[in-house]
């Protein structure tokens, strides 16, 4: 398990540097298309095929072994991303070209993330879960939220935005080599894949807390991913700082988010329910404070705290999620959940541009955290209502 869980986080910094780097490489590419448009259709590409294949394993009974589906997406991944790259530092990238390769290299996105879940936490077993997916959270953290983005930060302002698309190539091939190492074929994989096939919705239902769960968990996701699309534009703007400063921003989120993930472990006693509820509520208050703060370092420290309150969600959402479900229900449900939270990226980006094209990058940012505070009685009422009889309870 700790071969996959290095490969996971070196992986995990190459797609950090080009959060960085992908909207600075749009924006020298949009041409008449506006530039918060552009971000947002770059953004969202690498979800749209991945949804679908995610959704055929989540709400069917399409089985595939979770290593399988690893290595299919690490292959895609390297390949397409090395060509985008080779593109780019040629000059000869359009935003056509570039849109359509992050559509077809991510197409097992989704179900690779899940898959990566699935075999570290099948591997620790039942008592050890609550940490792996806590060591999972410290890992996106610190990869995609510290690393990644200020190394992103000084790839774009020495090199060029195009070479960080090779980075991101060679941590899909290191994951690669992980895995066909560090993860066997194993008999207990095969038994579950040969047991009854149930759709994930349905085991779910089995769960109404955990369902309600995850379309609040949808609609969280969905406000928070306007605040991508603005970011670039609010460094810019009203920061007046370059792709460094967007570096150094998204470094201060993971590092108040490594903070948060570190502490994940200490938060297992604690009544699970009212703490997911309590994220959301603070969480919203970020997006606010970065539209009333007008430079970079009052922004790092509203944005390192934001990262502190969010981190633990994913972790202590999955475990809630794992706990109660059979082997062979581990797959579709937690590919399912994955989705869920997931889609709500692209239909959030495709929002995002209208929106802020519409109401400015802070007024963005304002709307984004207040329907977000919104959500909270809703969030309230769905995740902390009464466990009805025969539903698994979880602290």
């Amino acid at each position: 398990m700790a071969g996959l869980l290095l490969g996971d986080l070196l992986a995990n910094v190459g797609t950090g540097m080009i959060i960085v780097a992908m909207p600075v490489q749009t924006l020298s590419l949009h041409g008449g298309v506006p530039k918060a448009i552009a971000i947002g259709l770059v953004e969202a590409a690498p979800f749209v095929l991945s949804t679908v294949l995610a959704l055929a394993i989540g709400l069917g009974r399409v089985r595939v072994p979770p290593r399988a589906l690893l290595v299919a997406d690490c292959v895609l991944r390297s390949l397409t991303f090395a060509a985008l790259g080779v593109l780019a530092v040629t000059g000869t990238l359009t935003l056509p070209v570039l849109i359509a390769g992050l559509l077809f290299g991510a197409t097992f996105r989704l179900a690779g993330s899940s898959s990566r879940r699935l075999l570290a936490t099948s591997a620790a077993g039942e008592t050890g879960r609550f940490s792996v997916n806590g060591l999972l959270g410290l890992n996106t953290t610190f990869a995609l939220y510290i690393a990644g983005p200020v190394l992103g930060g000084l790839i774009v302002a020495t090199a060029g935005a195009g070479y960080a698309l090779f980075f991101d190539a060679g941590g899909a091939l290191i994951l690669l080599v992980a895995t066909l190492l560090f993860v066997p074929r194993s008999a207990g994989g095969r038994d579950a894949l040969r047991e009854p096939k149930t759709s994930g919705w349905r085991i779910l239902r089995r769960r109404p807390v955990a369902a309600r769960l995850l379309v609040v968990e949808f609609f969280f996701n969905f406000l928070y991913m306007p605040i991508e699309v603005a970011l670039p534009l609010y460094v810019g703007g009203t920061l007046h700082a370059g792709a460094s400063g967007l570096g150094l921003l998204w470094g201060a989120l993971g590092a108040g988010a490594f903070v948060g993930a570190a502490l994940v472990s200490r938060l297992r006693n604690l009544p699970q329910r009212p703490l997911l509820v309590a994220i959301i509520g603070l969480w919203a208050l970020c997006p606010i404070g970065l539209a009333v703060v007008g430079d970079l370092p009052a922004a790092l420290v509203v944005f390192g705290l934001g990262g502190l309150v969010y981190a633990p969600f994913t972790p202590v959402a999955y475990s809630f999620l794992q706990s109660g479900l059979e082997p062979g229900e581990q797959q579709q449900v937690v590919t399912l959940w994955t989705t869920g939270a997931t889609v709500a990226a692209p239909l959030g980006l495709a929002l995002g541009g209208p929106l802020i094209e519409l109401t400015g990058t802070t007024g963005g940012l304002v709307l984004s955290g207040v329907l977000t505070l919104l959500l909270l009685p809703i969030a309230a009422r769905a995740v902390l209502d009464r466990t009805p009889k025969g539903e698994v309870r979880c602290a």
